[in-house]
């Protein structure tokens, strides 16, 4: 329903994709395998770093904590996704668009700064091996976790009440798959020049020092592995530091273009598989990246398949 001037939306419809009514059983389909994927994939990481005493360290911690913040974030977009594909009333309710992006908002930010935690562990460990376990001690993780959250929180928390405090009066068609804050101020008859403004602002923040914090950790985590002399040493340095540089290169730039590029209508479809990739595909893939490139982790499944069969 079209919201007439001076009528505030009570609700939103979600426009979804393009061409999504022809091609639905595909898209539910794929997105419902993904899912599950995901799912399993996260649930089984936490579960495995939890049984396995031998990832009971700073980095299977983050890496603990950053699938369950995949997982969190995937759920809030996901279920709703579906439902739409097989449903004929594609509305969400006001407080449940509030209550999308506010869980979006706050654990793919926590993302981002969970991520720059492990970068940060991963420098410790390389250049500063003899005392990893002096400089990241318990407190020390728990400390740059909360602080991660909290991030994470103050970022969801902003952003959302800001945007919900808006009148939509133009319409309540969201031209998105879920509710993400710039088609939601693309609504409203209020003036979001400062929405804008601390949209960019806090995400610019998030994102340059999360990808500061990981550029510099690994700038001086190859000038260490460049000095060794042992190339097994290099190449081991390498291998614990592959996964984690994958699953940042593809979270940072798909992030990066979907906030800090300003596209006009006719990139409105590329911003949302941008959405689909960092938004459903990511949380999918950390797992597996982190299972199939990760010898320790590899070494804790043939071990638990073990005593299971």
């Amino acid at each position: 329903m079209e919201q007439n001037n001076g009528t505030q939306a009570t609700e939103f419809i979600l426009l979804g994709f393009a061409g999504q009514h022809k091609s639905w059983p595909i898209l539910f389909t794929t997105f419902l395998v993904i899912y599950v994927t995901t799912l399993v994939g996260n649930t089984g990481m936490i579960l495995l770093i939890k049984i396995d005493s031998c990832l009971h360290t700073p980095m299977y911690f983050f890496l603990q904590h950053l699938a369950f913040v995949d997982l969190c974030y995937a759920s809030a977009i996901t279920p709703k996704m579906l439902q739409n594909f097989v449903g004929t009333e594609k509305s969400i309710s006001f407080t449940g668009c509030m209550v999308q992006l506010l869980v979006y908002g706050t654990f793919a930010t926590s993302d981002c700064y969970i991520l720059a935690a492990m970068a940060v562990d991963r420098y410790v460990a390389i250049c500063n091996p003899l005392r990893y376990p002096i400089v990241m001690t318990q407190r020390v993780c728990i400390h740059l976790l909360a602080g991660s959250y909290f991030m994470g929180f103050l970022n969801g928390s902003v952003n959302t009440s800001l945007t919900f405090s808006l009148n939509f009066c133009k319409s309540n068609k969201i031209n998105h798959f879920f509710c993400d804050e710039p088609p939601i101020l693309a609504l409203s008859c209020s003036n979001i020049d400062l929405n804008i403004m601390l949209l960019t602002v806090f995400v610019g923040f998030n994102l340059t020092f999360t990808v500061l914090v990981v550029i510099l950790s690994y700038l001086y985590i190859l000038a260490a592995i460049l000095k060794m002399s042992s190339a097994a040493g290099r190449r081991k340095a390498f291998s614990t530091c592959a996964s984690h540089l994958t699953a940042v290169t593809m979270f940072y730039g798909t992030l990066s273009y979907m906030y800090l590029h300003h596209g006009t209508a006719e990139s409105q479809e590329q911003e949302k598989m941008a959405s689909v990739f960092y938004g459903i595909m990511i949380p999918m893939l950390n797992p597996l990246i982190y299972s199939l490139r990760n010898q320790d982790v590899k070494k804790a499944l043939i071990g638990i398949g073990k005593k299971c069969f």
